[in-house]
């Protein structure tokens, strides 16, 4: 047994041997082959070659450098293999070409909303204002016909009127010759930095005073059962009041200075100022925006341009008045007029243009805003209204019209001089034609709103109650609760392994696949995530979705985006 056993361990060690030996003589061969093929493609031979190896040698490489210069001359490609890629390429170029176009419909329908809140301050505000006084007049004679002596409504419009009156007595000692020869004796560099200060100085005023104004009306009107948790409605007041004179300063200095711009004789603070406006494509363009951001955004530049015109408006009357209202000087201030109208919409084209094609959002988002903006404008003209509209255009863009009203109205008084019956006629026809532009202007825009309304199918939300302070703090803790509170199968120890996981490894392990990383593309790096992918958060250290592992808040609906509300982690 033992020499038979032995006898057939010899035998396999044989066998292998010769294998082995099989296998490395198949290789050798194999790799000869290969050499053979390579020489023969290259027309080499070995080194015991006669010397007309050499001569075609030389003929060989002439042939293949003809062969790759025809080579390199006659390829071609076929773009339909890529044909997605190209696609897109070339719908994001039609989406940049749309982009001004739809823009500048956005910018006209919020230009007239802002221009339908201005004029309410010089037309049906006073007549409110005196209505209201009539009815505390006759309150005595009439009796108390319920438990207000006014309407919330008329309260505002009577403290609105007070501010005016107030702030335009105080704005009558402001002298504006002085302010501007103090500015026009600065240098350029200095004006530059000044005009600077002031924009944003002019974001910060408009923040804030909306929620001082905001909290006056609320404290004026609040409920008397309620109980008090405010410092008075005298002091809400005064703070009022010196707000707007403070605002209505600062925008009479940015008016100055855009003034002495005008009248330098080189130009060269106007070129400055200018170009301040191309230095905001860099600070916007590169950057990741959502939809919100670019409402925002939206809102910004529409407030920023109506604001720009009325800065220009009050530049020409007082030009004119300095040369006795010459037509002729008119003609000299018209092309620079022109020149930063055109650049404020040639900056915001190419800004809104990019900002979009880098962040893949499509151009009929401002459908969407012009949409959301005509929803204010409806749901202030029905009954049960919370709001006014002027004020509510002040909350969306930033645009508070009582300040830049008491400047014009303090321009205007101070440059147009009215003497005899026949001025004050003209004032009254002028104060008619202005109440006629305000009426056709509101109808029309209210047509228009119900239509953009009407095609965004919004209707059903003008009949939904506001969202109340008690409810959207609710809704803020019970979604903290939400993702800080998790349960117990998904608590997970300090190796940050999690128990549910452990008990159930061994029976799944073999059922469910590997977790796959998320793969990145550069052309969805800076895209904007939709509504349904916003769903879907995947978590970079294992690759799963799930509700416990989302750490973004909300998507907030437009309706619900003022002009300073952090979207995101910013503010545009």
């Amino acid at each position: 047994m033992a020499d038979s056993l032995s006898t057939g361990l010899g035998e396999e060690k044989e066998t292998e041997k010769d294998d082995k030996e099989s296998g490395r003589n198949a290789a050798t061969t194999d790799r000869n082959r290969e050499t053979d093929g390579v020489k023969e493609t290259l027309r080499f031979k070995d080194k015991n070659g006669s010397s007309k190896g050499k001569k075609r040698d030389l003929s060989a490489t002439d042939l293949s450098l003809v062969r790759f210069i025809t080579a390199e001359l006659t390829r071609g490609y076929f773009l339909e293999h890529n044909e997605a890629k190209y696609t897109e390429r070339r719908e994001r170029v039609y989406t940049c070409l749309r982009i001004p176009k739809e823009l500048e419909k956005l910018m006209t329908f919020g230009f007239f909303l802002c221009l339908d809140a201005f004029l309410y301050v010089f037309t049906l505000l006073p007549l409110r204002v005196l209505l209201a006084l009539l009815r505390l007049l006759t309150l005595p004679c009439c009796g108390l016909g319920g438990s207000r002596l006014l309407q919330p409504a008329q309260v505002c419009d009577m403290l609105k009127g007070f501010i005016m009156v107030l702030c335009y007595s105080m704005m009558s000692y402001v002298d504006y010759s002085m302010m501007y020869h103090l500015i026009r004796g600065q240098s350029v560099i200095k004006l530059y930095i000044i005009y600077n200060m002031l924009e944003v100085a002019d974001r910060l005023f408009s923040s804030f005073g909306q929620d001082i104004l905001d909290a006056l009306y609320w404290t004026a009107t609040e409920p008397k059962e309620k109980k008090r948790a405010h410092i008075g409605v005298i002091p809400h007041f005064f703070m009022a009041v010196l707000y707007v004179f403070l605002h209505a300063i600062l925008i009479m200095v940015q008016a100055t200075t855009l003034n002495v711009a005008f009248n330098s004789h080189n130009k060269s603070l106007l070129t400055i100022m200018m170009s301040n406006n191309f230095v905001e494509i860099k600070g916007s363009v590169f950057k990741k925006f959502e939809k919100n951001n670019l409402f925002q955004m939206s809102n910004s530049d529409i407030k920023e341009r109506f604001t720009n015109y009325i800065l220009l408006l009050i530049v020409c009357l007082r030009n004119m008045e300095q040369f006795s209202w010459n037509p002729d000087h008119l003609w000299v201030l018209f092309p620079d007029v022109v020149m930063v109208i055109a650049s404020e919409v040639a900056v915001d084209s190419v800004k809104h243009a990019f900002i979009t094609k880098f962040n893949d959002i499509s151009a009929d988002v401002y459908g969407e805003y012009r949409a959301s903006l005509a929803f204010d404008l409806v749901s202030s003209r029905q009954k049960n209204a919370y709001t006014d509209y002027s004020d509510s255009v002040s909350r969306r863009m930033g645009f508070i019209p009582l300040p830049l009203a008491l400047l014009l109205i303090r321009v205007v008084t101070s440059s147009v001089k009215i003497q005899g019956s026949l001025s004050f006629m003209c004032v009254l026809l002028f104060y008619l034609g202005m109440i006629t532009l305000k009426v056709l202007n509101s109808i029309v825009l209210l047509g228009t709103s119900c239509v953009f309304v009407k095609e965004a199918n919004m209707e059903e939300k003008l009949f939904d109650p506001p969202p109340s302070v008690a409810s959207s703090r609710a809704n803020s803790r019970a979604h903290r609760t939400k993702h800080t509170h998790t349960s117990p199968q998904q608590v997970t120890d300090k190796g940050g392994i999690s128990s549910a996981s452990v008990n159930s490894q061994p029976t799944h392990m073999t059922e469910s696949p590997a977790p796959t990383l998320p793969t990145s593309d550069s052309d969805t790096f800076l895209t904007t995530p939709d509504e349904e992918d916003e769903d879907k958060i995947i978590n970079a250290d294992t690759g799963l979705e799930g509700d416990g592992l989302k750490h973004r808040t909300p998507k907030k609906d437009l309706l619900e985006i003022d002009r300073f509300t952090i979207c995101g982690n910013r503010i545009d």
